[in-house]
This record gives structure tokens, C-alpha cells and sequence, in this order.
């Protein structure tokens, strides 16, 4: 599970402008990274201009996957994230980001907005934060301690069965030798008599 961009943009009437970005290319070879992080811009930009205002929605582009949401004020976020990714928590951090965001700069600012002119600069701690899943987002912890908890049921299940089926062998077994020990029994019994009489 990779996060590999989160953009803010302002979708205006004509022209969707990017406001700021953070990418994590680290996993690409070092001479495609500029390629990479002009294409995911250019993506995502594309992805907000085509969206409508108040809106959320995901995109699949091979195997990555484009979360974008558009709020009614036309503040727009995108988070490019790959398959395993989980959807829910890429739209609360989007949520949330751009409610910070709306918070610390001025409404005023986005229409004419780049990422030199605007001061925000948590995104890139969000992109490392949001990039373990389960330590960023409380239900991704809680549904990975469900997950691992019913692995260790099924697997004290399997154990109880297995164990079971050794205990009907035993079972069989015991009745089998209750059956030759009752023969050994009443043969040792007529040989014993046998020599009493004697």
C-alpha cells in the first residue's frame, strides 16, 4: 500500500489551478521521477476538471488508482495512491486536508494561487504520515486487529478439529483394544482354570 501524490487545486470557471503538491517518487528509478511527477499532475488536473463541483470519486488508471474530491466551494484534493490502497482513508485524508487548507489560507488567494505564492506546507507530512494506513487512520487500526483476531480463531478452530479427529482415533482405538483385552482377558481366564483343575 503506497501513496504517491496529494494535490490541492481550484477548480474555477475555465481553468483548474494547482495551489500545492506533494509527491513520493522514491519507488521510481531516479530519472523517471520528474517524468512520473509531471504526469501525475497533469492527471490529476485533468481528473478536477472533469469532475463536478461537490463531488467525490475514484478513478483507475493501471494499477493506480486517482481519489479526487471536489468541495462546492471549488477547492479540489487528489490523492494518487496504488490498488491496495484503502479508498476510505484516502478521501478522509483528503477531507481533512482540505479543510486545513480552507482554514490557513485565505479564500481570496486560491483563484490566483500557485504552489510558490501559497503558504501551506503540511502536505508532505500527511503523504509520510498517511502512508501506513493503519497508524494514520483509527478504523484501518481497528479492522486490522479484527482481521488478525479472526486469523487466530480460525486457526484455534482448525487446531480444536484436528485435535478432535486425533481424539476419535483414539476412541476407535480403545474400543478396539477394549475388545481384544476383554479376549485376552477370557482367554487368560480359561487357561487359569484350566491349570486349577489340575
Amino acid at each position: 500500500m503506497k501513496l504517491y501524490s496529494l494535490s490541492i487545486f481550484y477548480k474555477g470557471d475555465n481553468k483548474v489551478n494547482l495551489l500545492k503538491s506533494a509527491y513520493d517518487v522514491s519507488s521510481f528509478s531516479f530519472f523517471q521521477r520528474s517524468s512520473v511527477q509531471e504526469f501525475m499532475t497533469f492527471t490529476s488536473q485533468l481528473i478536477v476538471e472533469r469532475s463536478d463541483r461537490g463531488s467525490r470519486s475514484s478513478v483507475k488508471e493501471q494499477e493506480y488508482l486517482c481519489h479526487v474530491y471536489v468541495r462546492n466551494d471549488s477547492l479540489a484534493g487528489v490523492v494518487i495512491a496504488d490498488n491496495e490502497y484503502p479508498p476510505r482513508v484516502c478521501f478522509t485524508l483528503l477531507e481533512k486536508v482540505l479543510e486545513e487548507f480552507s482554514t490557513q489560507v485565505d479564500r481570496i488567494d486560491w483563484p490566483s494561487g500557485s504552489p510558490t505564492t501559497i503558504q501551506y506546507n503540511a502536505l508532505d507530512s500527511y503523504l509520510s504520515k498517511y502512508q501506513n494506513p493503519r497508524d494514520a487512520d483509527p478504523m484501518s487500526k481497528v479492522q486490522a486487529e479484527l482481521d488478525e483476531t479472526k486469523i487466530i480463531l480460525h486457526n484455534t478452530m482448525e487446531s480444536l478439529l484436528q485435535r478432535g479427529e486425533k481424539l476419535d482415533d483414539l476412541v476407535s482405538k480403545s474400543e478396539v483394544l477394549g475388545t481384544q483385552s476383554k479376549a485376552f482377558y477370557k482367554t487368560a481366564r480359561k487357561q487359569n482354570s484350566c491349570c486349577g483343575i489340575m
